[in-house]
């Protein structure tokens, strides 16, 4: 018996809260008017061969060893979608736990930035107001869109939800 036991192995199956959150720093790119109120933001497409291809999200990355959300910032929206930006304002923190991966999105504000859009790898973007118009939306999105419908007093939908068939 005591036998039996020793060749018994133990699994652990892994909670969500068990897995450490990767660091991911988030650009809510934002476009003011002339008596500065914000009006617009840029959601970009996942590109093909990446989990979620096709789901619309706000651009960003990983953050790489030793570097601030907003370095990781500047670096991922010059090497996603080619433009250099201005000052990043930190906004909100969230905890995404998807299938492949826990995530820690840190949301930036931006409101200035240079360059041409260039999507280089071959993703979309689309410049929206709430209701956003684009679909799928990106689980980890719907937070902000959320938030920025109470910061704008939006009654109403923040996207359309579709369903998988």
């Amino acid at each position: 018996m005591a036998e039996q036991q020793n060749e018994r192995k133990s699994y652990h199956v892994m909670d969500a809260t068990d897995r450490t959150p990767v660091e991911v720093a988030v650009g809510v790119l934002i476009e003011r008017d002339a008596q500065g109120r914000e009006g617009r933001f840029l959601l970009t497409s996942r590109p093909e061969g990446k989990v979620y291809a096709g789901y619309w999200e706000f651009p960003g990355g990983k953050l790489e060893a030793g570097e601030t959300v907003e370095q990781a910032l500047r670096r991922e929206l010059h090497e996603e979608i080619g433009i250099t930006i201005g000052e990043a304002h930190p906004w909100q923190v969230e905890i995404m736990d998807y299938p492949h991966a826990r995530v820690r999105l840190h949301f930036c504000k931006v409101y200035q930035w240079e360059g041409e859009f260039e999507m280089r790898e071959g993703q979309h973007m689309a410049w929206q107001s709430l209701p956003v118009e684009v679909v799928p939306v990106l689980p980890g999105t719907i937070p902000v869109l959320q938030w920025l419908a109470s910061e704008r007093s939006h009654a109403g939908l923040t996207h359309q939800d579709v369903q998988a068939t």
